[in-house]
């Protein structure tokens, strides 16, 4: 019972202070659930992250079954999903409740800026930590970055196209190197 409360207040802190979209959530599952409670490995967060935005519905909740499933199984994602949404229900109910009468005041402008500029810091943040771990080669820099940050960025092509095709290109990459010896000759 205690991991599963450790769990639940775990998420429950992720579902709290993810502002700004699911990216917001990596440098807290960073510390968190890799550095902290050794949960998940940076490698597994960057994979469950990755299906998590393939897969219909909130990436942060996703990517918390996820997480909660290889921790404790099939109640460990039941708990951290569920944990990991808690925090939005409350503040959505009372921000509903009360927005709409202080949304003009500079106040309220000024500390959403606030937000949104801390959001951006901790996703550089996050993106700088997890591309230590992610690129680790020229390879995969070239073959495989390279072109999804591309497609990405200039082109509207899909999210879950851009996972696949990126995992297809690393395993492409993964059986060419093994057929390939030191001289660069197949074995």
């Amino acid at each position: 019972m205690k991991e599963y409360l450790k769990l639940f207040w775990a998420f429950l802190k992720v579902g709290a202070l993810t502002f700004g979209g699911g990216y917001a959530m990596l440098p807290i599952l960073q510390r968190d659930i890799v550095e902290h409670y050794g949960w998940a490995s940076e490698e597994e967060v960057m994979d469950y992250y990755a299906m998590g935005q393939c897969l219909p519905g909130i990436i942060m909740v996703n990517t918390s079954v996820f997480i909660g499933q290889k921790h404790r199984g099939t109640l460990g994602g039941i708990v951290a999903g569920f944990a990991s949404t808690v925090p939005s229900l409350i503040i959505i109910t009372v921000i509903a409740a009360f927005l709409t009468r202080f949304a003009e005041y500079p106040v309220v402008q000024n500390a959403f800026a606030g937000i949104r500029a801390c959001v951006v810091v901790l996703i550089i943040n996050a993106v700088v930590k997890l591309w230590k771990s992610a690129i680790v080669d020229w390879k995969t820099l070239v073959l495989v970055f390279a072109p999804v940050f591309l497609l990405s960025a200039f082109t509207s092509v899909s999210p879950v196209l851009l996972v696949v095709a990126a995992a297809a290109a690393g395993i492409v990459i993964t059986l060419v190197s093994g057929m390939l010896g030191k001289g660069g000759k197949a074995k």
